[in-house]
């Protein structure tokens, strides 16, 4: 299967106008997703209740029988509303332009709700409506989504973004729509909790212990045992993650999460747990079905910063099956019962150990990565989920998909990206994406914002798609001037 080719920049000046767009997934109707409310017929009257009386402005419950018979008298003869996908954000690394872009090919109108819309350089590339709010604010999105159904059918309300993920599902639940439980969201999201939560169900976790001072934190780790990761109880993109190898940099770390450096979510937090060993394995799911099982690779200790993806992964029968039987069990022990997860492993001398537990879709280029490999579209059918229709999770093809990040080794002033063309012109790459354009400041922090860009491959085997992905690579050079010291 040739894969189709594309060059994109986005985010921090990015365009993010492809050079030549994927093909469109079409999904079959075989396998269903569990938990969609799909066309039934109570879940209609009520969909189309709410937003009759949000056009009418008389609040957001549901009116008798009588009053929607006259709602649905008095808008005979008029043109129905287009419909709108609600965005509660954008996305980073180019996941909030693939919703946008789904949500076009079913039909929808999306509209991203923002408190800083400029942020998302794709919104005017793809010529999005985008509307400036208190994304942290609930009521004052639930009076804007209002205002949005005076003049639109809201189809669906979601999020690309973890941070903003249970505030979609209070706005769903707000609206009578499809969506996940907002409690069992803010719960995993804190990974004091989750752990809790799968230990308590005797799921493979590593050894944690809260810590919220530098002395809880030294002690954690003595009785843990160096080495240990340090990380926050709530964010993500392993932002504040670092491993720990000896006192001094259990210290620094220590300092650096408390000593008003990291900005925290939340008050201060840190989960002080077991450096698992072993090879890292994601499993993607919507619903109670795993889609596909990858293997990710990271760059060099202490920090987490992404290398490689590869789906699908090379497991043995074994490991898949105890790997996808740890994950069901996983979404059972934390009430995530609807839409997609995403959980991260490490294969220990133990078998899948339990590393982190994601209540969302993952992050890109995963969502490319899967549907190269397999030929699910998790992007479409999250937003078919979303809107009550049937998803179709039926893989169509089989193939090795890689992604290879692009990282920098220093701090300053990115000059130029070269070859960019040349490596998206090698058969068989998929995809050469830049999260940065030329003279943006590169200031590493040791996460997932450490990329500045990336280049996905796809080919019938593993080899040949290494080889693919290599030749690309190599093909990619850049230069970045170092910033000025304070002596210059």
């Amino acid at each position: 299967m040739a894969a189709p080719r594309q060059i994109a920049f986005y985010g921090k000046g990015g365009t993010g106008k492809p050079k030549r767009k994927p093909e469109p997934v079409t999904a079959s109707k075989e396998d269903r997703c569990l938990g969609s409310p799909s066309k039934n017929e109570a879940h209609f009257h009520s969909r189309m209740n709410v937003m009759a009386n949000m056009r009418g402005g008389h609040g957001f419950r549901v009116p008798p029988a009588a009053s929607r018979k006259a709602m649905k008298h008095k808008s005979k003869g008029q043109p129905r509303p287009k419909k709108a996908l609600i965005l509660v954000e954008g996305g980073m690394m180019g996941l909030g332009q693939l919703f946008v872009q789904a949500a076009k090919r079913l039909g929808l109108h999306p509209i991203v709700l923002s408190a800083d819309p400029p942020q998302y350089h794709y919104l005017a590339t793809e010529n999005i409506e985008a509307v400036r709010v208190d994304t942290a604010n609930l009521d004052a999105l639930v009076r804007e989504c209002s205002r949005i159904g005076a003049t639109y059918e809201i189809a669906g309300i979601t999020s690309a973004r973890e941070k903003f993920y249970a505030t979609a599902g209070k706005l769903c639940q707000h609206f009578g729509l499809p969506g996940p439980n907002p409690a069992s969201i803010e719960g995993c999201c804190d990974k004091f909790n989750q752990r809790q939560l799968l230990a308590e169900a005797g799921l493979p976790v590593p050894v944690y212990r809260m810590a919220t001072n530098a002395t809880e934190v030294e002690s954690a780790a003595a009785e843990i045992g160096l080495p240990v990761i340090l990380k926050p109880a709530v964010g993500a993109g392993s932002s504040g993650v670092r491993l720990c190898r000896d006192a001094e940099e259990l210290a620094e770390h220590t300092i650096y999460l408390l000593g008003g450096t990291y900005k925290w979510q939340t008050s201060p937090r840190i989960l002080v747990e077991e450096f698992a060993r072993g090879t890292y394995f994601v499993a993607d799911i919507m619903g109670n079905k795993v889609i596909e099982i990858g293997a990710g690779k990271f760059g060099p200790p202490p920090h987490f910063v992404y290398d490689e993806y590869t789906y699908p992964a090379p497991l043995s029968d074994d490991q898949r099956t105890r790997i996808t039987d740890v994950s069901l069990s996983c979404l059972r022990a934390l009430d995530l019962n609807w839409g997609p997860t995403n959980i991260e492993f490490r294969w220990t001398e133990r078998g899948p150990v339990v590393i982190e537990v994601n209540p969302r879709l993952a992050g890109s280029p995963d969502p490319q990565l899967i549907q190269l490999a397999c030929g699910v579209d998790l992007v479409m059918e999250h937003i078919k989920l979303v809107i009550g229709d049937e998803c179709d999770l039926r893989k169509r093809h089989s193939q090795t998909a890689t992604a290879r990040f692009l990282v920098p080794d220093r701090d300053g002033t990115l000059d130029r990206i070269d070859g960019a063309d040349q490596a998206a012109d090698v058969p068989g790459v998929a995809e050469v994406t830049w999260y940065v354009k030329p003279k943006a400041p590169i200031v590493r922090r040791g996460d997932y914002l450490d990329c500045i860009g990336h280049i996905i491959a796809a080919s019938p085997t593993p080899a040949q798609t290494s080889a693919i992905l290599q030749r690309a690579v190599d093909s990619i050079t850049w230069s970045i001037t170092p910033f000025p010291t304070i002596d210059e």
